[in-house]
């Protein structure tokens, strides 16, 4: 049903990485939202106000909150999809994000109200009146939710949207919540016990405890996560494959929300060659990398002298001395630069949070393990902060 509705409404459903692909798909999913979630209200509340109910009428207030959350989300892809202008150069895609926080929110103080109603029906309980109607009604809804967290999740993957994956998720939840409540009211039919309210707390609670995980994932790119594992190794691997490149460094990814991804990386290559045929080879590799992948690239060029017959032996004596240390994720840009008195061997070492010793401590002993090839060398480290996920 969810692919028909993509191939019924999206022109180039495929092509998810298109900024109007991504905005048809959320307008689409912010219309089925609100037009489901208000239907599946008015059955619960209208069933829930009948039998006396607070968990069915809790449940349907939670639907309430979910056509909510689909108009936040429908404003909130069509104020993503705005162009740049001058107080926004880099677009206004998170918009997308902050969506998706207002959507994870809102599913907290639904859940915190929820918890306030439970908690006074637990102390002063009625009697449920269920008949075969509520029991259709719940039925219906479940299979209505299933099919939403179905529809939302797909086409979050598809577009790479985590405010559709937590309005999915939060479907799931309602179908978690509303099994929860039929379970009980069959229960409490069959044995006489009055757990209504006790059901409801229970939804309570664990609709809080979405909310709550929702707005931790929705907040993180907007702190500046880091960046996808996959697309860090897809820079890497088409860059290093350029004839010409000896190697890359100092990879930075900014995300300015869904489609607007800027890059940047430093591009080695050989001093002897041609500094316009350098030039050549990382305009290419920017243009090339930046079309592929959807990203705004922009690389440096790093000249390296691989002539010089010291370059080899103290790459492998600084390679020795860095691998075992916890924390250091590799060096790069290794420069011998001779004096009259001695050689400066100057370099830098890519280091994250957990470097498991002081920069002070590592600096010293890399002074030793360089001295140790030539007396005359003298060590000076420079440190890098990782801002790449590294294996």
């Amino acid at each position: 049903m969810g692919d028909f509705l993509f191939r019924k409404f999206i022109k180039n459903y495929n092509d998810a990485k298109d900024s109007k692909v991504r905005d048809s798909y959320g307008k689409l999913a912010g219309a089925v939202g609100i037009i489901s979630n208000s239907l599946l209200c008015i059955m619960k509340i209208a069933v829930g106000a009948i039998s006396g109910s607070i968990a069915i009428i809790a449940d349907g207030i939670n639907n309430l909150a979910d056509a909510s959350s689909s108009v936040i989300t429908l404003a909130g892809f069509k104020l993503a999809a705005m162009p740049e202008d001058e107080e926004h150069p880099y677009g206004h895609a998170r918009i997308e994000y902050l969506a998706g926080t207002a959507v994870s929110i809102i599913i907290i103080l639904v859940g915190a109200e929820l918890a306030k109603s439970s908690f006074e029906k637990i102390l002063h309980p009625t009697p449920l009146d269920t008949g075969a109607a509520m029991i259709l009604v719940l039925v219906l809804a479940i299979a209505i939710k299933i099919w939403q967290a179905m529809f939302n999740i797909s086409a979050g993957k598809k577009i790479n949207s985590l405010t559709l994956i937590a309005t999915g998720t939060d479907s799931r939840n309602d179908v978690i919540s509303t099994s929860v409540v039929l379970a009980g009211i069959i229960i409490g039919h069959f044995s006489g016990l009055q757990i209504d309210g006790y059901l409801g707390m229970a939804v309570a609670l664990f609709i809080i405890w979405s909310g709550i995980s929702l707005v931790r994932e929705t907040v993180s790119p907007l702190l500046g996560e880091a960046p996808d594992p996959d697309l860090v190794k897809s820079i890497e691997d088409r860059a290093s494959s350029f004839d010409g490149v000896l190697g890359i460094h100092d990879l930075v990814v900014h995300n300015y929300g869904p489609g607007k991804i800027f890059a940047s990386i430093h591009i080695e290559v050989d001093s002897q060659v041609d500094v316009m045929e350098s030039h050549d080879l990382v305009d290419n590799i920017e243009k090339k990398l930046s079309s592929d992948l959807h990203i705004m690239l922009t690389a440096h060029m790093d000249p390296v002298n691989v002539s010089d017959p010291n370059r080899e032996p103290l790459k492998t004596i600084i390679y020795d001395t860095l691998k075992d240390i916890h924390g250091v994720t590799g060096f790069h840009d290794l420069r011998i630069i001779p004096g009259p008195t001695h050689t400066n061997v100057v370099f830098d070492v890519v280091v994250n949070t957990e470097l498991s010793v002081t920069k002070a401590q590592l600096t010293d002993t890399l002074k030793k393990a360089v001295a140790s090839y030539n007396p005359t060398f003298n060590c000076v480290p420079e440190y890098d902060a990782s801002y790449v996920k590294t294996n």
